[in-house]
């Protein structure tokens, strides 16, 4: 009988150590799913944090880029203005250049015509110091003059420019007003 309660509990044995191992991987099965159902949302948590970080790195290089595009048209506007600006003003400076040499033609009293001449000489140099220039009048160009009249002579030249009827100025590449010319050929 010893043999067999030694049989059985050999045989108990056996199956409490079966047992305490069968109980690990169970306890270690349910803990690597745990840990994998972990992880799976650790991943998916970070895929969204990436795409939040893409959407916002997508967005940021947006505005980098709509700010810069701001700034440049600011700057090429402001360019715009302020020739706009510099040359309204100077074309309603003009006229009087206009009448201040005209008068100075006249025959009138010899005082007059020398405050006239000197308060047109210190006008041209205003504009000159300005960047105004006087346009050239020897040959027609369109984009300088305006021909508002033209004559059939054989003395002058094609397209020379015959009377000034009124100067034009420029300040660099941009026309003030145009020169009002007679053009012959």
């Amino acid at each position: 009988m010893e043999e067999m309660k030694t049989t059985v509990a050999d045989e108990k044995e056996l199956q409490e150590e079966a047992a305490a191992e069968v109980k690990p991987e169970k306890a270690e099965k349910k803990k690597s799913k745990k840990a994998e159902a972990e992880l799976s949302a650790l991943r998916k948590e970070l895929e969204a944090q990436t795409e939040k970080c893409k959407e916002y790195e997508d967005r940021y290089l947006r505005m980098m880029a709509e700010y810069d595009n701001f700034r440049k048209r600011s700057a090429k506007e402001k360019e715009g203005v302020y020739a706009e600006a510099y040359s309204d003003c100077i074309a309603n400076l003009l006229p009087i250049l206009d009448n201040l040499e005209r008068a100075g033609k006249s025959d009138h009293l010899d005082g007059v015509k020398k405050g006239l001449e000197m308060t047109s000489k210190a006008f041209s140099e205003a504009l000159s110091k300005m960047g105004v220039t006087e346009i050239e009048t020897a040959t027609f160009d369109p984009n300088l003059h305006n021909a508002v009249m033209h004559i059939e002579d054989e003395s002058f030249g094609e397209s020379e420019i015959v009377e000034v009827f009124q100067k034009g100025y420029a300040k660099g590449d941009k026309v003030i007003r145009y020169a009002m010319v007679k053009v012959a050929n």
